[in-house]
């Protein structure tokens, strides 16, 4: 059974969220703070639930995880002019900060999981991982992840 690749998948998936949030816990964050904050300093404001469809968060998730970021002033809820029924989302100054001390966080948690591997090995798993995701996710929405 340790030798099916599913097997070690779901163990190893196990292992590595658990060092996801201990690791953001550490810093007072969550995975979805990070997941939320990178994709606005990258890819620019947007509506909640095209936020949520971008970082593969639930809505129910998403809001709540929101509330926490507005509430420490990293992202502003504006009312769309063009469309009143709906908030875009942006960072703040405090927000790309925030970032990028997460950034620095999600950095060392990576570092943690992939320790017994050597940088081309890292780049290796990552590339298969990669190509495994790809294959299976098409057709289907990313799943949200905590």
């Amino acid at each position: 059974m340790e030798r099916l690749p599913s097997w070690l998948l779901t163990q190893t998936a196990a292992h590595a969220g658990r060092l996801v949030s201990e690791g953001f816990a550490t810093s007072g964050g969550r995975g979805y703070h990070y997941r939320i904050l990178n994709s606005l300093h990258q890819d620019g404001p947007t509506s909640q639930a095209s936020l949520g469809r971008r970082t593969g968060i639930y809505q129910s998730d998403i809001v709540a995880a929101l509330n926490e970021l507005q509430a420490g002033e990293y992202v502003m809820r504006i009312l769309d002019r063009t469309d009143k029924r709906r908030n875009v989302i942006t960072i703040t100054p405090k927000g790309r900060e925030r970032m990028q001390e997460l950034a620095a966080t999600a950095a060392g948690i990576q570092d943690a999981l992939l320790e017994p591997l050597d940088e081309t090995e890292r780049q290796e798993l990552t590339r298969l991982l990669t190509k495994l995701y790809e294959h299976h996710r098409q057709g289907f929405p990313p799943l949200p992840m905590k």
